[in-house]
């Protein structure tokens, strides 16, 4: 009940369309699931600039297929056999398409309805159609898989090197250290020398005494 079968579409044309040429659009079937005592929409959309539209359906109830009525751009309809006029309204919407309005939507009006556009030139186009299940739940989609965490990745390498000082560090530092080593070195002359000085002195106070 999701498709309409070619055989029906091919009967239909016999029957409303004969001698014009005829166009059947490829489209994905739309469902909708309105609830009971509700009012619901179905869409014919136009192509080209479209004159009238002619509404069909088939219901579980019906094993034919069952012509609901015409509706042409001036909004003059025409209703079919055993058709409830009272909930079943046909009108046009803007410039591009048709509507069929079903108000208190009932669990008998469950079936695929489906319409014909014709354009001034006679050709027909017919769409696939809208399968309506009214009081059933929706089917729910199917849950979202999780993002999977992100992977830490592990590293490797090896460790880290200090950062180096700065080449002015060592600029400063080469001549502290050698001015220091001068320091050290004369002070450890100076304090050898006086170390020295008085035996130097005695030395030189023995020679003299010695002197005739």
């Amino acid at each position: 009940m999701t498709t309409l079968p070619l055989a029906w579409t091919l009967l239909t044309v016999s029957l409303w369309t004969a001698g014009s040429s005829q166009i059947l659009l490829q489209e994905p079937v739309k469902v909708l699931y309105p609830a009971i005592s509700t009012q619901e929409n179905i869409e014919c959309n136009c192509i080209n600039s479209c004159d009238s539209v002619y509404w069909f359906r088939r219901t579980p109830h019906h094993s034919d297929l069952q012509f609901l009525g015409k509706c042409n751009n001036a909004e003059r309809v025409n209703f079919g056999a055993d058709v409830d006029q009272a909930r079943f309204k046909l009108s046009k919407r803007g410039n591009t398409a048709f509507v069929l309005r079903i108000d208190s939507v009932k669990a008998e009006d469950a079936g695929t309805y489906s319409c014909i556009l014709k354009d001034k030139s006679g050709q027909d186009t017919w769409r696939p159609g809208t399968v309506l299940r009214p009081g059933e739940t929706p089917p729910t989609a199917p849950p979202k898989p999780k993002p999977k965490p992100p992977v830490k990745s592990v590293c490797r390498c090896s460790p880290k090197k200090k950062p180096t000082h700065d080449g002015c560090d060592y600029l400063v530092l080469w001549p502290l250290v050698g001015a220091t080593a001068g320091l050290a070195l004369a002070l450890i002359c100076t304090l050898y020398y006086f170390s020295r000085l008085p035996k130097k002195c005695r030395h030189n106070f023995v020679k003299m005494r010695q002197m005739p």
